[in-house]
């Protein structure tokens, strides 16, 4: 192998592109079913078609890739499910914005076309995302790819619609739910931001109908919704309001006649402890109004303006009616008082407007029948979700679950497959178009609704797998190994597979949820277009390579937790990739004569120590993956390459690469590095695939690729205890060597006198065997002794390992240069402590600096303490005996 095809620097541009197109080309990442195999199986939780890549996918598909990897080097009959959502609200609007710059409207169209612009946009721009995650090295089976409207998933969505509408667990009902007034229809709660803004606390007084002389004062942020007043309520256990419960107050402005109703829902020490019900516009309201019978008066239309209901503000924008409402009530004497607050207000996640809670007849799911089952699946242990302590959340939200609002006023997406007779008014469920009524032979009419977007996902861990057919992919991957998500979407989406799965497959849809955090910028705060701190990840694997953003994604990341964006770490992790590409760099440079065949020497205590730390290596980092610690086995990977492999073996593996040893010595070397750089190659595949697949191809090695290359499993003919132990103590001995070099500025070149005593014939024995390994490595002339007669003259010292290290200083260095440098340096540090000292001690500055500042100070003084301390013994070392 010669040195001209290893090139000198590591360009990941070269290398990613070249490798993806090779593995995609060769179908590495397809799964056929293979029975005799151990199946492991993610679905990827689909991206929206109208997406790109943010951080939040780099790190929730890199965990997933490094998975699928894994279990694929392990042997498992290893699938990774891609595919995409049909995002029905997010992509209904970019069409519009296309068309509204065409001077059209959706309406212009009508239905059947505007749905053809939709399918357009979608092959035009839909397949950006999938593009993307090709470059972060995801290694899904893309001949498997779904969308949640294919065929496929489609002909599952109205299959699951039918059967829980024949069970009796769809209904049609009015309801509150969130209402965008300009996507102009409901939204899920997740598709709600909460946004703190700032707002006004309206306090308003209803009189008492029999008395004037009494009233009730209530207070809202939105005096617009009084209108749709209907009630008063009050704590049953409130002393203020107990004779008032049952009578009547009038509503200001429309003169309406109020009960005051008691409910446990209203807080006494809210407020005034008096809540207006407004169950058309409140959800709290409206179950509230459920329970005690309440009309429900509805004062907005569709768009967010007042309605006929709404008398003469009928017509008035809702945020116009709500000053006119204001003028009103304080020129009626009702306005008590006004206070500034600030509150979180809902707004649409795709067009930023205030939404609108609002009655409206939508489509529901019963949840309590389906939610019994996946409480208990997780209860059991059926389900573990990864860190534990989600489980509880889990548990918390499904344990209070409300009925699911599926209903969407859009175009795109999966139409309610229910059916009116226009004659008769017979309601019929259909997977299957129906044209005529069956009861009467009348014209039907079908629901213009289309299902909610998180109706489809639902499905996927079983419908990608073919469901409602029989498939072998069915049979052989479900239920799915494992679900990889963030946080966020626990409820949204989680919660919603594992009662489907546990519905219409009669098993839970995955064995394990590993939950991770979300990615934070280097503030802590989360990235958003709005602050302008997103990082767009294609911009980082232009400038640093897939591998670095994989690597830096995944080292220090705990499941569950958070993590922050730096680019310091990123600049680490290519830095990494570089060093691991110098180092087998130099390996593959002094593989010129090496033979597989050729017969070696005998191992010796650096080869058995790197060996055995290898099996180490591998049994910690398979532990950490089967955790799911993936940030932990990626630190020990790292540990090993960069310290043990890099720093320490290729420095004691070079005498005998370029020394005067036997040729059985040099193949010896040669073998163990070649073995131990490919074995760390594939145990670093998972995480950094593209450098490895470079590197491995280079090496001596068997197959077509490292990603079909057998797992390293520890093998106990390596592992070696005792050479791992003597070793530790060799590299202690000489990082102690190495410091006392540095901190006392002895020239790199110059040969150091060393003494090392050892009173432990053991540790001794170690020493002397090993003397060539510290005199190489820490340029030393070594001498190995029992004991210390007399201490040498201005040498400096450490102890380490039960070894007393001796380094005498004259001759090594100029002794006066180095007394007076560190004399300067020491009236440097007393003088900046008598500074903070006098800081310290100042009341004025203690009363005036904030707290964080005053701390900085006390740390500064605290380092200067221990470097002025560590000055004066170092001078004290050159002091001459007397």
């Amino acid at each position: 192998m010669s040195q001209s095809n290893i090139p000198t620097v590591y360009n990941p541009r070269e290398v990613e592109d070249k490798w993806y197109q090779h593995w995609e080309e060769k179908k590495y990442f397809h799964a056929e079913v293979e029975r005799d195999k151990k199946p492991f199986c993610i679905v990827m939780p689909p991206p929206n078609v109208t997406g790109q890549l943010h951080m939040g996918h780099a790190l929730d598909n890199t965990l997933q890739d490094i998975l699928t990897r894994w279990r694929r080097m392990q042997g498992y009959n290893a699938l990774w499910v891609p595919g995409t959502d049909h995002a029905g609200i997010a992509t209904q609007a970019k069409v519009e914005e296309q068309l509204a710059k065409e001077g059209l409207s959706k309406y212009d169209l009508g239905r059947e076309k505007f749905l053809e612009r939709v399918w357009d946009w979608k092959e035009q721009y839909g397949n950006r995302i999938t593009t993307q995650l090709r470059r972060l090295g995801a290694s899904c089976d893309w001949d498997r790819e779904r969308f949640t409207m294919d065929e496929g998933c489609s002909k599952a969505v109205l299959e699951v619609f039918v059967r829980l509408f024949e069970q009796g667990l769809i209904y049609r009902d009015y309801y509150i739910t969130n209402w965008c007034p300009h996507c102009q229809t409901t939204i899920s709660d997740i598709e709600v931001e909460h946004l703190d803004k700032p707002g006004q606390l309206y306090y308003i007084q209803y009189l008492s109908k029999d008395d004037p002389g009494e009233s009730i004062i209530v207070a809202t942020t939105r005096p617009e919704t009084i209108l749709g007043d209907v009630a008063v309520a009050v704590n049953p256990e409130d002393e203020r309001y107990q004779h008032l419960v049952g009578k009547k107050v009038v509503l200001p402005i429309v003169g309406r006649e109020l009960p005051v109703i008691a409910d446990d829902y209203c807080d006494p020490t809210f407020g005034t402890g008096a809540v207006k019900m407004t169950p058309a516009h409140d959800p709290n309201d409206f179950e509230i109004g459920r329970r005690h019978g309440l009309p429900e008066v509805r004062v907005m239309d569709k768009h967010g303006r007042m309605n006929e209901q709404a008398g003469k503000y009928q017509g008035l924008d809702r945020w116009e009616c709500r000053k006119r409402i204001v003028q009103d009530l304080e020129a009626l004497g009702a306005l008590v008082k006004v206070e500034d607050i600030s509150h979180a207000v809902g707004h649409c996640y795709r067009c930023n407007t205030a939404i609108e809670p609002m009655l409206s007849k939508q489509w529901f799911v019963k949840m309590q029948p389906l939610a019994e089952p996946a409480i208990e699946a997780a209860k059991d242990g059926r389900i573990q979700f990864v860190p534990e302590r989600f489980t509880k959340i889990y548990l918390n939200w499904m344990e209070n679950i409300r009925d699911w609002c599926i209903s969407r006023q859009l175009w795109w997406g999966h139409r309610i497959p229910v059916y009116y007779c226009q004659d008769c008014r017979e309601m019929v469920a259909s997977a299957e178009p129906v044209t005529r009524c069956a009861k009467c032979g009348g014209a039907v009419e079908q629901d213009p609704d289309v299902l909610d977007t998180w109706f489809s996902s639902a499905l996927w861990p079983f419908s990608t797998l073919g469901w409602p057919e029989k498939t072998p992919e069915l049979e052989h991957f479900y239920p799915t190994s494992v679900l990889v998500t963030g946080r966020d979407i626990i409820f949204f989406w989680v919660a919603r597979m594992i009662f489907s799965g546990l519905n219409f497959m009669e098993e839970e849809p995955f064995k394990g949820v590993f939950i991770h955090g979300l990615v934070l910028d280097s503030q802590g705060r989360k990235m958003s277009k709005s602050l302008g701190n997103g990082v767009d990840p294609l911009d980082v694997i232009e400038s640093h390579g897939a591998d670095s953003l994989r690597f830096m994604l995944i080292t220090g990341n705990t499941p569950g937790n958070d993590i922050r964006f730096h680019f310091e770490r990123l600049d680490g992790a290519r830095n990494f990739a570089n060093k691991l590409w110098n180092a087998s760099r130099f390996v593959m440079m002094n593989l010129a004569d090496y033979h597989e065949q050729a017969q070696g020497g005998d191992y010796t205590l650096a080869d058995r120590w790197i060996l055995s730390r290898l099996q180490n290596i591998a049994a910690e980092t398979t532990g950490f993956l089967e955790k799911y610690e993936l940030g932990e086995a990626a630190r020990v990977l790292y540990e090993f390459i960069w310290s043990e492999f890099c720093d320490w073996y290729i420095e004691l593996a070079k005498p005998r690469l370029f020394g005067k040893t036997t040729p059985e010595d040099r193949v010896t070397a040669q073998k163990v590095l070649v073995h131990v750089l490919r074995e760390t190659l594939e145990l670093l595949h998972p995480f950094m695939p593209y450098i490895t697949e470079e590197i491995w191809q280079k090496l001596p090695h068997r197959g077509e690729t490292v990603m079909q290359a057998n797992w390293p499993c520890p093998q106990e003919k390596f592992r070696d205890e005792a050479a791992e132990m003597e070793m530790a103590l060799l590299i202690e001995a000489i990082t102690a060597i190495r410091r006392i070099r540095g901190e006392m500025n002895v020239p790199p070149g110059k040969k150091a006198e060393v003494l090392m005593v050892a009173g432990d014939p053991r540790i001794q024995g170690i020493l002397e065997r090993n003397q060539a390994y510290v005199q190489a490595l820490a340029n030393a002339e070594v001498q190995v002794l029992a004991e210390l007669l007399e201490k040498p003259d201005q040498a400096a010292s450490a102890v380490t390992r039960g070894i007393e290290i001796f380094v005498p200083l004259r001759g090594l260095i100029d002794i006066e240069k180095e007394v007076a440098r560190l004399n300067k340096e020491l009236r440097t540090v007393e003088a900046d402590l008598q500074r903070i000292h006098g800081k310290l001690n100042n009341q004025g500055f203690l009363a005036k600096a904030p707290a964080d500042v005053v701390e900085k100070e006390k740390a500064k003084k605290e380092e200067l303490s221990l470097k002025a301390a560590a000055l004066k013994d170092r001078l004290a070392m050159f002091e001459t005996k007397a």
